[in-house]
Formats: structure tokens, C-alpha cells, sequence
């Protein structure tokens, strides 16, 4: 398990050959080392790895909870983390999607360290913190349910995935574990 930085890729080679960062800039990772999943570029957080692509699509299924603490653009009300419980509709691959039923509710500031881009200050407004648990995993998803309740994402940081949980990991450790379940 990594937790990945804020600005980084969630890959281990650049198709594209950008000079951006990737994974395997963090530590020495076996050959064949493989995301199970994703977090796009500005998102953070729990990564698990693999060399086994069989584990990949297990974890990938909607068996699993993924949970994000997310800092939202506004201060979150009950009647928005209603709707993020029972679905909210996102565009997806040029459709509308209806998200499948999850559970979020509002946190405490969870105290995370500074990011390197600093996101903006308590001139611009109120900002909260809410935890959104789902088990599917739509492009962007996340950034999409809070923006479809009013709420612009600011920050977003992946916690737990299954069973494992990011803990006290620092902001581009590595920790082996032995098996996902």
C-alpha cells in the first residue's frame, strides 16, 4: 500500500511521456507493479499495488467499501448528505449515471498534512469535511457526487479500501502487506 501524494500519477510509465511524476519515483517497486485502481492527479491517499492482475480486479469489484474524506467548496448539510446516501446523477462517458446508494455523513476537519499546492484560505468562505463510502468507482465519481449537491470538491483523499485502512502511513510511504482480506 502507498499513500499517494497529491500532483502524482497513478501510474508507473507515462504514455503520454509528460514530466509528470509517477508511482515508481517514490520507491524501488518489483517488476510488473501495477495501481489497483486509480486517483487522479489531484486526489491523494490509499493506493493499493500488485503484480497479480487477478487481485487487481477482485479489489477493483463493488465487493469492497472505498472510503474518501472529502473537503468540500461550502458548509455541508443534512439534506445534501441525504442525497449523497441515496444517489445522485453524474455524467458518465457522455451519459447521465445515477450513483448507486453509499453512505456519507460529516466529519471533523481530519487533520491530514498541508498538501505542496496549498488549496485556499478561510478568506473565500466556509469550507467542511464529509466521508462518502462507495463500492463502485465511476471516473471521477467523488468530485462528481459533491458537485452535484452544491459542493466542489477541494480536496480528496482516499482512507480505506476494504479492511485496510491509510492510517498514520506519511504522504508517499510504503508499507507491504501481506494479503487484501
Amino acid at each position: 500500500m502507498i499513500h499517494k501524494p497529491w500532483g502524482m500519477i497513478s501510474q508507473f510509465v507515462n504514455p503520454a511521456k509528460r514530466k509528470k511524476k509517477l508511482l515508481g519515483d517514490l520507491h524501488d517497486f518489483p517488476e510488473g507493479t501495477m495501481a489497483i485502481g486509480r486517483l487522479d492527479v489531484p486526489s491523494e491517499g490509499l493506493l493499493l499495488l500488485t503484480t497479480d492482475g487477478k487481485v487487481s480486479a477482485e479489489i477493483r469489484s463493488n465487493k469492497y467499501e472505498k472510503e474518501y474524506y472529502v473537503q468540500v467548496d461550502g458548509q455541508i448539510n443534512q439534506e445534501a448528505i441525504e442525497q449523497l446516501k441515496t444517489g445522485v446523477e453524474i455524467g458518465f462517458n457522455g451519459k447521465k449515471y445515477t450513483t448507486k446508494p453509499g453512505k456519507a455523513s460529516i466529519i471533523e476537519d481530519p487533520k491530514f498534512p498541508l498538501r505542496s499546492q496549498k488549496i485556499r484560505d478561510e478568506r473565500h468562505g466556509p469550507t467542511s469535511w464529509i466521508s462518502i463510502i462507495i463500492r463502485e468507482g465511476k471516473f471521477r465519481q467523488v468530485r462528481k457526487m459533491t458537485a452535484a449537491v452544491g459542493l466542489p470538491t477541494l480536496r480528496l483523499i482516499r482512507v480505506r479500501i476494504g479492511e485496510i485502512e491509510l492510517k498514520n502511513l506519511e504522504v508517499g510511504g510504503v508499507i507491504e502487506v501481506d494479503r487484501f482480506t
